[in-house]
């Protein structure tokens, strides 16, 4: 598919930047508690380890990372025996990490409106291709892996 500028802004880290932005946008209308700051940048170290080690399953497998470019393997290794969608989960991690850091835990609503933008723009239609790609391997897997965790 030829890459637009819709095209490159409507991907996933752009999104999470999007609703990082808007979640710091509030924050700074109040004052941040100091003791939340580390619990969410543990959350936000544990969605940047989860990613990366999805992003070295997809590396190992020899296939495309980029959300709607057609897959040439089935990733069913590393944390993708745990969840379809680590990648997306690791991005709903950092978000929520980064809301719980700013100390304004209202914005812990993004993650829910984040978490559905993930699910409708891309973890559902990724699925439709995925079936159509590579069939009766990725159907059998997602019977045994679920969506989410």
């Amino acid at each position: 598919m030829p890459r637009t500028l819709l095209g490159f802004v409507d991907l996933p880290p752009v999104w999470l930047v999007g609703f990082m932005a808007l979640a710091s946008l509030l924050a700074t209308q109040i004052d941040a508690a100091a003791i939340m700051l580390w619990p969410g940048r543990v959350l936000i170290a544990l969605g940047v380890a989860l990613a990366v080690w999805a992003a070295l399953s997809f590396r190992r497998a020899k296939t495309t990372i980029v959300p709607r470019e057609r897959p040439d393997a089935l990733v069913t290794d590393g944390p993708y025996k745990i969840s379809r969608n680590p990648i997306y989960l690791a991005d709903l991690l950092i978000l929520a990490g980064w809301c719980i850091s700013l100390g304004f835990l209202i914005s812990l609503v993004f993650v829910g409106t984040f978490w559905w933008v993930l699910d409708t723009r891309f973890v559902k239609p990724e699925e439709r291709v995925l079936a159509d790609d590579l069939g009766a391997p990725y159907l059998a897997y997602k019977e045994q892996v679920r969506r989410w965790i």
